[in-house]
């Protein structure tokens, strides 16, 4: 049998401490694995930014891409490996550059998701000459701001169409607020969106291919405290409905890597923000619940470049519409139709075998790296390029104490004891 090598590039901003974690778990695993004919291995690399003739072919066979939504010279040279050469990626760059928080409401209200009711505003400010301003003066309708709040209702939260990071987010309570947030907003196109009043659970989906893991969320927690520790917060029904709505999501805009944000109330939860292809990945942000998705990374990335599994370039959307027109079923069983195509589309029974043949010592791999001097290392490097001196050690301490409990409760899980060499 030939032995083979599969090659992963990692294309990284400001990230330090997961692909530190991802590379030190890869090198861990030292995997051989039978696929055809073929032994495959893996190797991954750094991806390094420079000029590049169009024909070129890269030594990639996949690549998990973190810059695409903000660096343009990456986000082209995304398109022309997955479109020209067969990489493999994550997240698909036209999903990421088409499909911004507007088209993610419309698509999911056509799929009859209860998000809260959304205006779209034109700009605030406008340009004052070329044929900007002549199509302005010609056929943008004056319009009555206090209106369309009062139509809407308060509280409300104005923001960009297509924001991210909660850029230029305001929450208005009434028609003052909504005109002087309106007034600050500039040449950005706005959404108006209805608050969910008295919800009592925030929660956001993180999903990795067909993996998904619910966070609960506090949104007015310091940045390092949003992602909270906590446990039984939702029934199983709750659970499975939130999966599946994660799930879907992101099978449907064809993103392999996203989050989604949701408020309950009563029994009801609403997709409020979906539209988060490169989602947060620090221990920093993460912490208790970084190891999850370094691992679940690692697993969806490894099963893809095995298997040489084929990029979709673009959404295939009629499927899940024929299930959204058919009137005799309750919103619960469409999604329940729709979940199945999402699975279909991440290959979620042959990934759960693949991790189950070729990965079934990760765990205690990951639960033992976890706890080393090098993670700690990593750890400390991280908060030490956000934190200000003094507040290094006590955060790094912070941080890398939240994954030890993580390392307890995944022991407990596998039935198994811990050790530590810090």
């Amino acid at each position: 049998m030939a032995v083979v090598t599969r090659r992963i590039g990692l294309s990284l901003g400001a990230d330090i401490c997961w692909p530190a974690a991802y590379e030190a778990l890869l090198d861990k695993l030292d995997l051989h694995i039978p696929v055809g004919s073929d032994i495959v291995r893996f190797q991954s690399e750094r991806v390094q930014v420079e000029p590049y003739n169009l024909t070129y072919r890269p030594n990639y066979d996949l690549v998990v891409d973190r810059v695409t939504h903000w660096y343009m010279t990456t986000r082209e040279w995304m398109k022309k490996i997955t479109m020209m050469d067969g990489v493999y990626a994550l997240n698909n760059p036209w999903s990421i550059q088409a499909y911004e928080k507007h088209t993610s409401y419309c698509a999911m209200l056509r799929l009859g998701m209860p998000v809260p009711e959304t205006w779209m505003l034109p700009p605030k400010v406008n340009q004052d000459d070329g044929d900007e301003a002549v199509m302005v003066r010609k056929y943008n309708r004056l319009f009555d701001l206090g209106k369309v709040g009062e139509q809407l209702g308060y509280p409300a939260f104005l923001k960009p169409y297509d924001g991210g990071g909660w850029r230029g987010v305001t929450r208005v309570k009434n028609a003052e607020d909504l005109h002087k947030a309106y007034d600050k907003s500039g040449d950005q196109v706005q959404h108006l969106q209805r608050s969910v009043d008295d919800y009592d659970l925030f929660v956001r989906g993180l999903g990795v291919g067909p993996q998904v893991n619910l966070i609960k969320y506090d949104p007015d927690a310091p940045l390092h405290g949003r992602y909270v520790v906590d446990f039984h917060y939702m029934n199983a029904e709750e659970w499975q409905r939130a999966t599946r709505i994660t799930r879907v999501i992101n099978a449907f805009f064809c993103w392999d890597f996203n989050s989604c944000e949701m408020l309950r109330r009563g029994n009801v939860l609403h997709p409020i923000d979906f539209a988060n292809a490169c989602p947060d990945s620090q221990v920093t942000s993460l912490h208790f619940h970084f190891p999850w998705l370094v691992k679940s990374l690692l697993k969806w990335s490894l099963f893809c470049a095995a298997t040489q599994r084929p990029m979709r370039l673009h959404p295939h959307w009629h499927p899940y519409f024929e299930i959204a027109d058919d009137h005799s079923l309750s919103f619960d069983e469409k999604l329940i139709k729709y979940d199945q195509l999402a699975r279909h589309h991440f290959d979620a029974d042959r990934f759960a075998d693949f991790c189950e043949e070729h990965l079934p010592h990760l765990d205690r791999i990951a639960l033992d790296y976890f706890g080393t001097q090098e993670f700690r290392d990593a750890v400390h490097q991280k908060v030490q390029s956000l934190y200000p001196e003094h507040e290094v050690e006590q955060f790094t301490n912070h941080f890398f104490g939240l994954v030890q409990f993580w390392r307890k409760t995944e022991a407990d899980r596998l039935g198994v004891s811990i050790g530590s060499d810090t």
